[in-house]
């Protein structure tokens, strides 16, 4: 989401066409803080970020080491649409 404010302005209808309501199953990637998204996954939804500080390494080994490769993120995406099958 390139701007937060700008979005909020838009028209319940266009916000619905991004983020439709019938989608429960939200994962947002924000390789950095979660602050916001939460607000876009809603209460069924989840956030994978970074909240904590003072980690350092190159890109690729922190990427890894805080869950943004590949795998997990396909792993974490699959088991939030299980879930959803679970509790319509």
């Amino acid at each position: 989401m390139p701007n937060w404010e700008l979005f909020e302005t838009q028209s319940q209808a266009y916000r619905d066409s991004v983020l439709p309501p019938s989608v429960p199953a939200r994962l947002a990637v924000e390789a950095g803080v979660t602050q916001g998204w939460h607000r876009c996954v809603c209460e069924r939804g989840e956030v994978l970020g970074v909240d904590r500080f003072g980690a350092s390494a190159p890109g690729p080994v922190m990427l890894r080491e805080y869950g943004f490769s590949v795998e997990n993120v396909g792993q974490r995406a699959l088991a939030l649409v299980e879930k959803m099958k679970e509790k319509p």
